[in-house]
């Protein structure tokens, strides 16, 4: 199971990449390896502002639809466009070419809450 150290994570199993005030947002190789085939993400918050925990999107895979949710409060300024074509790239490259969404995020105190790659492996090994 891949988990990058770099990035931060979620009990949601939403994995973050920070730089400056702008987080890169996605799902984690467990959580798309769990979905099994990823056929639709979808994302209708783009250009608002979302509280931390409050449903940015949601993902479809072939059995089921997942919420996804925002790890950090702030203003959704870019959707990954390639993901309406090719969604299988969240199964394919989970941390590079199927990132989700770019967020301005607004509250950086917000980043202590999140999962280190320690915290998440022990999360999801549990």
């Amino acid at each position: 199971m891949n988990t990058p150290s770099e990035l931060k994570y979620t009990k949601d199993h939403e994995w973050i990449k920070i730089e400056g005030d702008i987080a890169t947002i996605g799902i984690t190789d467990f959580a798309q390896s769990e979905l099994g085939d990823i056929v639709y993400v979808e994302v209708d918050t783009l250009d608002e502002t979302l509280e931390v925990e409050e449903v940015f999107g949601t993902v479809e895979a072939v059995k089921t639809v997942s919420d996804l949710f925002l790890p950090l409060s702030g203003e959704i300024i870019e959707f990954n466009e390639g993901l309406e074509d090719e969604p299988e790239k969240v199964n394919s490259d989970p941390y590079g070419d199927g990132w989700m969404i770019k967020l301005k995020f607004s509250d950086a105190s917000q980043i202590d809450d999140l999962l280190s790659v320690e915290d998440y492996k022990a999360l999801i090994s549990g």
